[in-house]
């Protein structure tokens, strides 16, 4: 059984999910206690040591990001909820950590429950939950490093790292400065969306560019060089797009 706590201040989202989980999943989870705030939440995690937090992020008095504040050690994993918020799902997402959108539907659930049970246990929540909060103190332009998740787990890259990211069916292959090469396992839409966009540019369909290292435009060909001396293709959907860009960005 996986023991759970659901720390949420509206009382019928707390009892929606915990019949979600008790209908969906028969059996699997114990939901040891249920919070209205984060102050009850944080008692009722060291009370019963879960191995899962659901985590509203929006309440009254305190937000659902100040709970980490009050631990030295973060062994439990965390599933944010949250009414749509841009600023915090970016956030989350950079961080590799999972978030599930209000009202929770059940295959989303589903989905996320299948990740969290796929995760070793204890192996990462302590970094990605201090990226996150990292995170949350910039602004998209000082965005240093993102959690790129990958088929072992997740590597810390600085995004200024990054030269390039390619889609490669549903994974991303991102191309650092150094030469190598990282597979990260999501889209590349999703990649894009994480990565600080007044540096990072899509191109093509399969590539997104950091426009810091792009050293010269060949117009007639459609080609971008890069200081690495490769060469990647620039649509024609996506030239002015690019070039505006590249002028805007020096």
């Amino acid at each position: 059984m996986i023991k759970a706590v659901i720390i949420d201040d509206e009382i019928n989202a707390q009892s929606l999910l915990e019949k979600t989980l008790n209908r969906y999943f028969p059996n699997k989870f114990n939901v040891v206690a249920k919070c209205n705030s984060v102050d009850s939440g944080v008692q009722a995690i060291k009370q019963h040591e879960p191995d899962l937090v659901f985590l509203d992020i929006q309440m009254p008095e305190k937000n659902g990001f100040e709970l980490f504040k009050y631990f030295d050690v973060i062994n439990f994993e965390v599933i944010f909820t949250t009414a749509y918020n841009q600023f915090a799902i970016k956030a989350i997402k950079r961080s590799a950590l999972d978030y599930l959108l209000k009202p929770i539907n059940h295959l989303d659930l589903a989905e996320a429950v299948k990740r969290f049970e796929s995760k070793t246990a204890g192996s990462s929540a302590q970094k990605k939950l201090a990226l996150l909060l990292e995170n949350l103190n910039v602004n998209d332009q000082k965005v240093s490093k993102i959690a790129l998740p990958t088929v072992e787990g997740f590597e810390l890259i600085h995004s200024n790292q990054i030269l390039y990211c390619k889609a490669e069916s549903n994974y991303c292959c991102i191309k650092k400065i150094d030469g190598c090469t990282k597979t990260a396992a999501k889209t590349l839409k999703f990649v894009e969306e994480i990565l600080p966009a007044n540096s990072f540019q899509r191109i093509h369909k399969s590539y997104v560019l950091n426009l810091n290292y792009v050293v010269r435009y060949h117009k007639a060909n459609k080609e971008v060089e890069l200081t690495n001396g490769e060469k990647l293709p620039v649509s024609f959907r996506k030239e002015e797009e690019f070039i505006n860009a590249i002028l805007q960005n020096h």
